[in-house]
């Protein structure tokens, strides 16, 4: 959310960060909101000072036996009582209003951030890895013989419908390699926390990581009022909602391994095949809650974070800057890592890590309490994917597949399989 005294303060600055991504002049109406609800205010405040001053001499009017001057002032007492009450009203309205106007918002880019209006004008930082060289045509990851007995898109279909996944077998064990591997790395090497966190949150949890009001139909709710979390950024961001923490206490890194749930509204006929868009799928998300001085070079250290996942598995992959038309609604600043995909022939996204600011902290107001005394100021807050599980699992086998259907397994992985290598061309790890 927006900080309306900054708005106030220098409009144009504000519709000019705004207009970068395709905003005219949002501030005009903003405003205007904020002017009637000001001036409701100091209106009500007027009212009730002529309230108590009419109060003081009702009294007196009745001592002094003016009949006249006790019901006029009566009268002007009981006008008053009804014409705040209205200006308040008035004011709580036009509060709400500018609330939900704020909360819709994006957040403004920063002034580095390339312009642009879709991914063909986001802008690669650099490559890493090679891409593997096939003697043959490489099989996308639901064709390979290997993967074909673990990934039942069949059972899936019956039990929940399109974009599930039953993952079985070699293809399971794997998966659960994969996260057991990111989390490690993350809370053994790179200073994040493991945390474990719900899936099931509240309405004001959504609301706190930009989520609600405006993109409600990407996601799923419960009958009974919860929300199913898109991704752990939820929970690990919402960990400081409503707090101050002592600035000694920062940066607090974090991270989970959690199922995550999406409508994929709008995404109709894209992705279709396989399992790199689906309803329920996994992450190891990352969230960092900074200082504001610090969030820059997090959202470096952040990306290295998920870069080094890809390395050490052996994947190549590209690290993108998105412009301003393809980054998402909280991000001032976001880094994109794209994976290699054999089969497709192309990179594929398989993390994002963004930089908010206090974008969410206003929201929840999550603040940090200076070290040297004074105001508690508004704490930054990043997050990013560590990664998209099953996505790297795409990768892994697309990359690893070998003529005869079989799949090499990174050697990162062995420990966690027991000493397995491959999966066989039947499915089977050996």
């Amino acid at each position: 959310m927006h900080d309306i005294r900054a708005i106030r303060e220098n409009p144009d600055a504000f519709d000019a960060a705004l207009s970068r991504l395709g905003l005219t002049n949002p501030s005009a109406e903003i405003l205007q909101i904020d002017a009637a609800r000001r001036e409701a205010i100091a209106q009500a405040e007027e009212a009730q000072a002529a309230r108590n001053a009419a109060s003081k001499e009702v009294g007196a009017a009745k001592a002094s036996g003016n009949e006249d001057e006790f019901n006029r002032l009566r009268a002007l007492v009981a006008e008053k009582k009804q014409q705040i009450a209205d200006l308040e009203e008035k004011a709580r309205e036009g509060d709400a209003k500018l609330r939900d106007l704020l909360m819709r918002l994006p957040n403004l880019p920063l002034d580095e951030v390339p312009d642009g209006t879709d991914e063909e004008d986001n802008v690669e930082l650099h490559r890493r890895g090679t891409p593997p060289a096939f003697d043959f045509k490489p099989l996308e990851h639901y064709q390979i013989p290997a993967a074909v007995p673990g990934l039942d898109f069949e059972s899936a279909a019956r039990l929940s419908g399109s974009r599930f996944v039953v993952l079985r077998g070699a293809m399971a064990r794997v998966h659960r390699a994969l996260a057991q591997f990111m989390l490690d790395v993350h809370a053994t090497e790179n200073g994040l926390e493991e945390t474990w966190t719900p899936v099931l949150v509240r309405e004001e949890m959504m609301y706190g990581t930009g989520q609600l009001p405006k993109f409600g139909e990407d996601s799923y709710q419960t009958t009974n009022g919860w929300w199913l979390v898109p991704t752990a950024e939820v929970t690990l961001t919402n960990t400081v909602n409503g707090q101050t923490v002592d600035e000694s206490a920062l940066p607090l890194r974090l991270c989970a391994h959690t199922q995550c749930f999406r409508s994929e509204a709008g995404s109709a006929g894209r992705d279709t095949s396989g399992m790199l868009r689906q309803h329920q799928f996994e992450k190891v998300e990352m969230v960092s809650i900074t200082h504001p001085d610090t969030s820059r070079d997090e959202l470096d250290r952040m990306t290295r974070c998920a870069e080094d996942i890809l390395d050490r598995l052996g994947l190549a992959y590209r690290t993108v800057v998105l412009c301003t038309g393809d980054m998402g609604f909280g991000a001032r600043r976001t880094h994109d890592i794209e994976v290699w995909l054999p089969g497709q022939d192309t990179y594929r996204e398989i993390s994002s890590i963004s930089l908010v600011g206090d974008f969410q902290a206003r929201r929840m107001n999550a603040r940090f309490r200076p070290e040297g005394g004074g105001k508690p100021e508004f704490l930054h807050t990043l997050n990013g994917s560590g990664l998209a599980v099953g996505r790297t699992l795409i990768a892994v086998l697309e990359n690893g597949q070998q003529e005869d259907g079989s799949v090499l397994l990174p050697e990162v992985l062995h420990p966690y399989l027991r000493g397995a290598t491959r999966v066989t061309p039947e499915g089977a790890l050996t």
